[in-house]
């Protein structure tokens, strides 16, 4: 379809600008504003309330007041509500998936994918609402009775990334809901427009007042610091990145908090000298390209077998260098803009530094003239082990090319990370699929498969990608605190 300016400036009026506080939508304290920018022009798409701590704090109040009668709101009511709004969102694709493309940039193609991975999660979790278990069993001398039953944590605070503005929030909102937690959500400054009018759609789907409030704000500080020393608070959840999420985590000692922390990544793409290297580069161009690389899963080292590198690296370059650049509304269009101008500087500073390490340019390389924030799609070859850019999440559309010797070699550098995220193998061998995969130290693996994530698998990593998980019945685990009863056995 043809996106027309009239169409895109319909679209902007219908989304609310204010912040969410218990059920009503308002300006923030002092009326300030903060302006949301299309990263493929420049210019201002829209402009909304700027909150704070003032904002932050009465958003608490609003949640903390809901708990207890969310708390003791029937599962079955919980899952229809999310139920209803996995309708409402599937049936606004088109709105979700146009707004996601100005605020953000990726194509329209890709931002209807995640319409449908975000709405997925309502789904799921509206299933889950009536499946959250305890248990009651007697114990093993038989002389008492354990009665263990899950309860809503508290009042959370749900912090999102910019990247995936839809599908953050309903991995989040979503298992809150069904656990019967009570929410301030802040959405990324870079990209509230989707939380906002995502917000709008859980009202109508009839989410209570107070249960989901949203605080957009230019600083994040400005309204998490006050909300982590707050005592009503019980929990935070953070995508985002790690240096940030070490902060929250810090923060969070305060009060004892819940932390749920889903930080960055550094990926490995492994192929084997017996993959079947078509198949691998299909998967690596879903690994690297989704999203344009600004995925915390995305491909961000490749380490292939000597033996089969050269071919490989070919066929990667001419894929990836056949891909069209332009604004995300445009046909045609596979690689959108960067997210801002730092990120595609930050981009290009390790391209330049790789190709001065010694890396070959076999595609892109550059950034791209002219308005908004376009880098071109880029494969670099011969890539030394040791290259910053091995070391560093590129965050962007550019997939260096290293080499191993033998299966060992590859666990060692795949390992070599501080992250453990993601990490992706491609092999025709299944024994060594086991192997490696119980000695990769990465929360996720996908076999023979570039897109791993899905609702019903649970979604984390170890050392700094992060703890705990979202997604599967573990994201509602989460949400909820184990209470154990010991009960006089009543037959005794």
């Amino acid at each position: 379809m043809t996106i027309t300016v009239d169409r895109e400036a319909d679209l902007l009026a219908s989304v609310p600008t204010g912040l969410l506080i218990n059920g009503q939508w308002r300006d923030a304290a002092g009326g300030r504003t903060l302006d949301v920018h299309d990263p493929a022009t420049g210019r201002i798409l829209a402009s909304i309330a700027d909150g704070g701590t003032e904002d932050a704090l009465a958003a608490l109040d609003a949640a903390a007041a809901a708990q207890a009668g969310w708390a003791r709101t029937a599962p079955r009511v919980r899952g229809e509500i999310l139920r209803r709004a996995f309708e409402l969102v599937t049936e606004r694709v088109e709105d979700f998936a146009l707004l996601m493309t100005l605020e953000m940039g990726k194509p329209l193609a890709e931002a209807r994918g995640e319409v449908a991975y975000g709405a997925e999660f309502l789904r799921w979790y509206s299933e889950e609402a009536v499946r959250d278990y305890g248990r009651y069993v007697t114990t093993p001398e038989g002389k008492n009775k354990i009665l263990v039953q899950h309860k809503p944590v508290g009042p959370c605070l749900l912090i999102t990334p910019w990247n995936f503005p839809l599908a953050m929030a309903t991995r989040k909102v979503g298992p809150a809901v069904a656990a019967g937690c009570t929410m301030v959500l802040k959405p990324a400054k870079l990209t509230p427009l989707t939380a906002q009018l995502f917000a709008q759609v859980m009202q109508e789907a009839g989410l209570p007042d107070g249960v989901l409030n949203v605080v957009s704000g230019s600083s994040a500080a400005a309204i998490s610091g006050p909300l982590l020393k707050d005592s009503r608070l019980r929990k935070v959840s953070f995508t985002g990145s790690t240096a940030v999420g070490k902060q929250l985590m810090a923060d969070a000692t305060h009060n004892v908090l819940r932390t749920s922390m889903e930080l960055g990544g550094n990926a490995p793409f492994i192929v084997f000298d017996d993959a079947d290297l078509d198949k691998a580069v299909d998967g690596a161009m879903a690994a690297k390209m989704r999203n344009m690389g600004e995925a915390c899963t995305a491909a961000n080292r490749f380490l292939v077998h000597e033996s089969v590198a050269g071919k490989f690296t070919a066929k990667l370059a001419a894929r990836i260098g056949a891909l069209t650049v332009g604004r995300g509304t445009e046909a045609g269009t596979d690689v959108g803009p960067m997210i801002e101008e730092k990120a595609r500087a930050g981009i290009h500073a390790l391209v330049t530094a790789a190709v001065a390490e010694g890396a070959t340019v076999l595609a892109g390389g550059d950034v791209v003239a002219g308005d908004g924030y376009f880098y071109q799609p880029t494969v670099l070859g011969n890539v030394p082990n040791g290259a910053a850019i091995l070391a560093q999440e590129i965050f962007g559309p550019v997939a260096p090319v290293t080499t191993f010797t033998d299966e060992d070699d590859a666990i060692r550098i795949a390992n070599s990370t501080e992250y453990g995220l993601a990490a992706y193998l491609y092999t025709r061998d299944f024994s060594r699929l086991l192997r490696v995969s119980e000695q990769l130290e990465f929360g996720m693996v996908g076999f023979n498969a570039g897109v791993i994530s899905n609702a019903a698998a649970p979604f984390g990593g170890v050392k700094h990608s992060g703890l705990g998980r979202e997604g599967g019945s573990e994201g509602i685990a989460e949400y909820t605190s184990t209470q154990y009863i010991g009960i006089a056995d009543p037959y005794a």
